[in-house]
């Protein structure tokens, strides 16, 4: 428990860090009693099933020093007290009273170091101690994370009661604070899901699902604190695009923990807010708990909800996906890319083809590429020329003509000129002009309008280099570059700013944010699920690496891809059945699950899923 702690009180601590006792609770599976009559028989044993490891504070002993006090309080913050109680009887009761730890989480590089004050003979009963630490980043009391760098510095004190003689910390940090490895081990990501608000998934009348990650504490009732933070609502960033469901003020009715029974089904029981929902209503308040749930248990089948001792509605997970959909309303069909004539080509997508054919129409037969985008519906594509400067567009259908181009860049070079455009899920076409002269993130309703400039936040700093629209229309990747350097920021796009025209057709986007703090540049990145993507990039004086990110900057759990030389471009799916595809300098590769890096072509560039 506390290894940053530890490793912190080494380097800062006053001495010698006491070293306190953790209670680890292991849950077995599959154990039996032995009898003691009858004869021997086979018994079947229960599938082994994952451990689960519950690490417990210990209260302070009677006479602990200050040095005690301060180490034991900093590990009690790292335990899997549900109400953090241990880590209060380290405060006076005033302090107790006040201190909030939920509001917020430090997270530094290692645990935080503690060095006392010098303590003068006149203050024996007093003691101020400063906490130090290189920040990482912050979980805000919506739960949300973000980045953060700089050092940390933060006063605590401590006083020892005139009757007991005992100390106890009367001011302390704010919120909690601990290291990185302790955090990964304490929280867990999960994805919210709520309903964008004034799109569609396409031409279809699809509602989209839209993934809201929060950190919620892994072994801390992370089923029950999931449904709370669900009902709570959206986070800030995302509250302007989205919309929940669930009448405001609705809350679970219980206190008790939330568990699925014995045949993979959630009974929520909820307050008097929700007692009046209609049951399309009520369906779509199962759709988000359901979409939410499984991120947790993958093989939850079924939500039902009630109120009071009325059942409100119940949805299985298949009818789920009738209500919202998460991701791509439609699997991709094909894999495409640019082949040795940088003409368009296309695969089929879950196969293990290797003999690439030409896209139906222009594209794939009268115009040399640099990039090209196929629309979610695989109906259209575009493409931007060899040489950077004319966007294209076109049907994908037999005899498809090449009509003039949609857009023409005045940049000096293919570099700074257009970059490869992304298709969006209300079927409109995004594009970066990088023209130092004049730079522009643009929008095309339907791929064939006038080109509509994007308001981007004011003090935008650095060149838009490329852009990928996430398949809920409501988020954007774009890769900006200041100098030597280029950030990965994820914006929220907003619809119907038009300026006072009254058409609606205004777009914008704002607030962006940094989903790769830790990269010097980057190469390439597509997304690559519903608040995931994979990266190409690299460190301060590092190598090139490929990573999957978090929306909010975080690293998400599991393995990061297999590594690849020389990656020049990447393309994944929002459908994790598909494989991810590079573009690297042996040629256009791919990586189904469970295996190594595949060759599919030598001479190709470009691969692109639709999107």
């Amino acid at each position: 428990m506390g290894a940053d702690r530890k490793r912190a009180a080494r380097r800062h601590g006053p001495g010698r860090a006491a070293a306190f006792a953790a209670c680890g609770a292991v849950l077995l599976a599959g154990c039996a009693s032995m009898p003691d009559s009858g004869d021997l028989r086979g018994v079947e044993s229960t599938p082994r099933q994952e451990a689960q490891v519950r690490v417990f504070a210990v209260p302070p002993h009677e006479d602990a020093s200050y040095s005690e006090i301060v180490t034991g309080f900093l590990e009690a913050l790292t335990s899997d007290d549900p109400d953090y109680e241990i880590a209060r009887k380290y405060l006076t009761p005033q302090a107790s009273a006040k201190w909030h730890p939920l509001r917020s989480t430090t997270v530094l590089a290692d645990g935080p170091g503690a060095q006392p004050d010098r303590l003068s003979r006149e203050e024996t009963d007093s003691l101020s101690y400063t906490l130090t630490g290189t920040r990482v980043a912050t979980v805000d009391a919506e739960q949300s994370y973000a980045p953060a760098d700089g050092d940390y510095r933060e006063s605590m004190h401590l006083a020892r009661d005139k009757k007991t003689r005992q100390w106890r910390i009367d001011v302390p940090p704010r919120g909690v604070v601990m290291g990185r490895s302790d955090f990964q081990r304490n929280y867990l990501s999960v994805d919210r899901y709520y309903f964008a608000t004034g799109t569609g998934a396409g031409t279809a009348p699809h509602t989209a699902a839209v993934a809201d990650p929060v950190y919620v504490r892994r072994n801390v009732d992370p089923v029950t604190e999931a449904v709370r933070s669900l009902l709570r609502g959206p986070t800030r960033w995302l509250d302007p695009v989205v919309r929940s469901s669930f009448p405001t003020g609705t809350a679970l009715r219980a206190s008790e923990s939330l568990t699925p029974d014995d045949q993979n089904k959630l009974t929520v029981p909820l307050n008097g807010k929700a007692a009046r929902v209609g049951v399309d209503k009520c369906r779509e308040m199962a759709a988000q708990l359901l979409f939410t749930l499984q991120n947790l248990t993958p093989t939850m089948d079924e939500v039902e909800l009630r109120a009071g001792d009325r059942q409100l509605c119940h949805l299985t997970a298949e009818d789920a996906e009738d209500i919202a959909v998460r991701g791509s309303v439609k699997r991709a069909d094909y894999l495409y890319f640019l082949n040795d004539k940088h003409r368009l080509v296309r695969l089929a997508a879950a196969t293990d083809d290797t003999e690439p054919t030409p896209v139906p129409g222009a594209l794939g037969e009268d115009v040399q590429l640099g990039s090209a985008a196929v629309s979610r519906d695989e109906d259209m594509a575009a493409g931007v020329g060899l040489d950077g400067k004319n966007l294209y567009v076109g049907a994908l259908v037999s005899g498809g003509p090449l009509g003039e181009p949609e857009l023409t860049s005045a940049g000096p070079s293919a570099g700074k000129r257009l970059s490869a455009p992304s298709w969006d899920a209300q079927g409109d076409l995004w594009v970066a002009d990088r023209d130092p002269g004049k730079p522009r993130l643009l929008l095309l309703k339907k791929g064939v309008d006038d080109p509509v400039e994007v308001k981007t936040p004011p003090g935008l700093e650095g060149r838009i280099e490329s852009v990928r629209v996430a398949a809920d229309g409501v988020r954007v990747a774009l890769v900006v570059k200041d100098g030597e350097k280029s950030s990965l920021l994820i914006g929220r796009i907003e619809r119907g700013d038009d300026g006072g025209a009254g058409d609606g057709s205004g777009v914008s986007v704002h607030e962006l944010r940094s989903a790769t703090p830790e990269l010097e540049e980057v190469t390439a990145m597509s997304w690559a699920g519903d608040s995931r993507l994979v990266v190409v990039g690299r460190e301060k004086d590092g190598v090139q690496t490929m990573r999957y990110v978090q929306v909010d900057g975080s690293t998400p759990e599991g393995p990061a891809p297999a590594a690849l030389s020389g990656v020049k471009e990447i393309t994944a799916s929002e459908d994790a059945r598909l494989p991810l595809v590079g573009y690297s300098e042996d040629g256009i590769v791919r990586l189904p699950s469970g295996a190594q890096w595949q060759k599919i072509v030598t001479d190709g560039t470009a691969p692109v899923y639709p999107g």
